[in-house]
């Protein structure tokens, strides 16, 4: 058995193409995901029952659904409610509502660890609600998200896969039509995995970076929300 790597290289602007298409939608589909998340956290921990009620079910019909029904609903459903969009923003859209269900617990998650003696040790030394949560809370329940958020934005990465299934040009569409057109699949999908693996060990080396970002700068914070702890037990006011 022979093999031809040249069909690689006969059509690398085919895989540059579906490369950069798809690092485009895996961007765009993640921020907009952890923006739609949120407020669905937000929601999850409202103390009103039928916020809760309603994050819960968003939550569990997202993450419950394959990502490729999920995109089907989309694909078929918004042009039944006479929307038509091009097949990358249909895609992207689903995507990023998919992701939004997994971001949301991440969030949650992380605002229930931060101790709740926090942000009353905050107020007690006489910072705002909104200074508290900025100074204290925030920074902590950054540095408890990143590392979660990392897992799954390397699988919304690969996920933007199924949207071959739609023809949206992505990566692996690319590679549907380079072994086509050149009967070589292990090479052009051994190339197509490798390009995968590159995109998703860039992406997890700079989240690792921003993690260790994010510990370097947690000693102010500690110094901050560990005053607010002493002055709440000893019954002081903050100095001015």
């Amino acid at each position: 058995m022979n093999f031809d790597f040249s069909v690689i290289f006969d059509n690398w602007t085919l895989f540059a193409r579906g490369t950069w298409l798809t690092i485009i939608i895996a961007i765009v589909a993640i921020a907009t995901g952890f923006l739609i998340s949120i407020p669905i956290a937000l929601m999850a921990l409202s103390h009103r029952r039928p916020l809760r009620w309603i994050s819960t079910a968003y939550v569990e019909w997202f993450r419950n659904i394959p990502f490729i029904v999920v995109l089907y609903l989309f694909f078929y459903g918004l042009p039944f409610m006479s929307v038509r969009l091009p097949e990358s923003i249909v895609g992207t859209i689903a995507l990023a509502f998919f992701a939004s269900s997994y971001f949301a617990e991440i969030i949650r998650g992380a605002i229930l660890a931060v101790p709740k003696g926090q942000m009353e040790a905050a107020r007690a030394i006489g910072m705002s609600y909104f200074q508290g949560l900025y100074e204290i809370v925030a920074p902590q329940t950054v540095r408890l998200l990143l590392p979660p958020s990392t897992n799954t934005s390397i699988s919304m990465v690969k996920e933007t896969s199924v949207l071959s299934t739609i023809t949206v040009a992505e990566l692996t569409y690319q590679g549907l039509v380079i072994q086509g057109e050149t009967f070589a699949p292990f090479e052009i999908f051994l190339t197509t995995a490798a390009i995968y693996w590159v995109i998703t060990a860039i992406f997890a080396y700079l989240m690792h970076r921003t993690e260790k970002a994010f510990g370097a700068s947690q000693g102010a914070h500690h110094a901050r929300s560990g005053q607010a702890d002493k002055y709440l037990l000893i019954g002081e006011r903050r100095p001015a």
